[in-house]
């Protein structure tokens, strides 16, 4: 998906991209990116919720102006890890850790969404800045997307041609060393918060942390 964001002074407002099922026991792979005051860096967070359970959040300064021309954000999905790319570099990787005892994406088809919603309350430094109305209406913009997937029927548990597409693929079980070279320049120099790091909120690193490279 190609995204221009919000232009000027979007503080309080939150642009997301997102894959999500609808059970209860949800699972959800989120792009958002946090409005921010004219001049300043857009933050852009992900999450992973696995069997309704989230609280997996990353986040990264932007090292472009994206409200200025589109860029692409995806998402590589397969029963090996989950990969979450902004134009060629990866910026998160969430591994299977299925054998960790923590729940993996893999049974529960997903839908794509994307909104543009108000959250002054958290999304920008914490709530302290507003969303100021005045400078509505605020418009992101969408293009070209594009999903290479397998469409799952309501019964199915898994995808029919598990195993036979290139996203199963061993070259995809994995990022490759250039790819690994790019997620450390990202986590070096842009990551602002990691939960693997936030000892205050896990006192006990999460356990799929260790194998995401987190730590």
């Amino acid at each position: 998906m190609y995204i221009k964001l919000v232009p000027g002074d979007s503080a309080g407002t939150v642009t997301a991209f997102y894959l999500s099922s609808t059970t209860s026991e949800h699972d959800e792979i989120d792009f958002e990116f946090l409005g921010n005051r004219t001049g300043q860096p857009y933050i852009l967070q992900t999450n992973v919720f696995t069997g309704g359970k989230g609280d997996r959040e990353q986040r990264v300064y932007l090292w472009f102006d994206p409200t200025r021309e589109y860029h692409r954000y995806s998402v590589l999905w397969n029963m090996y890890q989950i990969i979450f790319f902004v134009d060629e570099y990866p910026i998160r990787v969430f591994k299977n850790s299925n054998d960790l005892g923590v729940k993996f994406p893999f049974n529960q088809p997903m839908k794509i969404y994307n909104s543009l919603w108000n959250a002054d309350d958290w999304a920008t430094r914490g709530g302290l800045e507003k969303t100021d109305w005045s400078k509505a209406p605020f418009i992101a913009s969408y293009k070209g997307f594009h999903i290479d997937g397998c469409e799952a029927s309501v019964n199915a548990k898994f995808c029919d041609t598990q195993g036979k597409r290139w996203w199963d693929q061993p070259e995809f079980r994995d990022l490759d060393a250039a790819q690994w070279q790019k997620l450390t320049w990202v986590r070096q120099k842009y990551t602002i918060y990691n939960y693997c790091t936030d000892r205050k909120r896990y006192p006990q690193v999460p356990p799929e942390c260790t194998r995401d490279g987190d730590i």
